[in-house]
This record gives C-alpha cells, structure tokens and sequence, in this order.
C-alpha cells in the first residue's frame, strides 16, 4: 500500500528511493506507534505519518540534488608521498613573539589563551572575563594583526 501511495505522488522516483522512503515511514510507524489511539481509524494515521515522511523525502531530495553536479568521469584522486605537509611555515619564532607582544592587550590575551594554550572557547571567557563574542572578535583583529606585522617583515 505504501509503495503503490509513493509510486503514485511521486513517478519520477526510482524503485530505490521509493524504497528508502517505504522504510523511513515503517521506522516513522514503529517510533510513534504508541501515539495511536485504537478507537479511531488506523488507515488516516498511517497516511498521515506517510503524507509528511514523503514531504521529508522531497526535502532531502531537492537539497541533496542542489549540491550534486554531473560528471561523466569522476576524478581520480591519489595521496601523494608527503601528505598532510604543510607548504610554507613561519621560520622565526622570535619575530612571532616579539609580535605577539606588540598587540594590544585584550588580543593578546585571547591569542595565548586560545591559539597557544588551546582553551576552549568557555574555559577562556571564564577564565579571562570577556564574553566569547568579545573573545572571538578579538582573536580575529590579533590574528589579522600578526599577519600584517609578519608579512611586512618577511
């Protein structure tokens, strides 16, 4: 009955999904069972459950679809003999500290917290006293800062 109900709204689905969407509602059916109550119809219930387990499943389907793009080969990926490498690092940590010391206090704090002590965001803001908003704003002007400081000199 629930094959013929999905066949029937939705043609354009393959035996596949029409499947996975058969399951769902069964599982949907299983989770609320204790929701029905005997005295009235079953059949409308069921229905129900399955009219909104379809809806879900043409939400999935056009989000997933959105994001899909056709190709006629895949590319093939290979990992290469030194992965996880990074290109280009910093080479003087003196130059970094001494930069680092050169911003203003509150970035400051929030970069040693959360970039070299790696405090989570709340263990910093109870720590230090500044709201995560301020904490977040903060190491994203001392991070820029560093950067202009740093890439002037090298």
């Amino acid at each position: 009955m629930l094959r013929r109900t999905i066949r029937r709204q939705r043609a354009f689905l393959k035996p596949h999904d029409i499947e996975d969407l058969v399951q769902d509602i069964l599982l949907s059916l299983h989770e609320v069972r204790a929701t029905y109550d005997a005295t009235r119809p079953f059949f409308p219930w069921v229905m129900a459950i399955a009219r909104h387990r379809i809806a879900d499943g043409a939400r999935r389907f056009i989000s997933r679809s959105a994001h899909e793009v056709a190709v006629a080969r895949p590319p093939e990926t290979f990992s290469g003999d030194d992965p996880n490498i990074i290109g280009e690092v910093y080479g003087d940590p003196e130059a970094l500290r001494l930069a680092v010391r050169m911003l203003p206090q509150g970035q400051r704090q929030a970069i040693e917290m959360l970039k070299l002590h790696e405090m989570s965001l709340k263990e910093a803001a109870t720590h230090s006293g500044m709201t995560i908003a301020a904490l977040k704003v903060a190491v994203h002007r001392g991070m820029n800062a560093l950067r202009k400081m740093l890439g002037a000199k090298g």
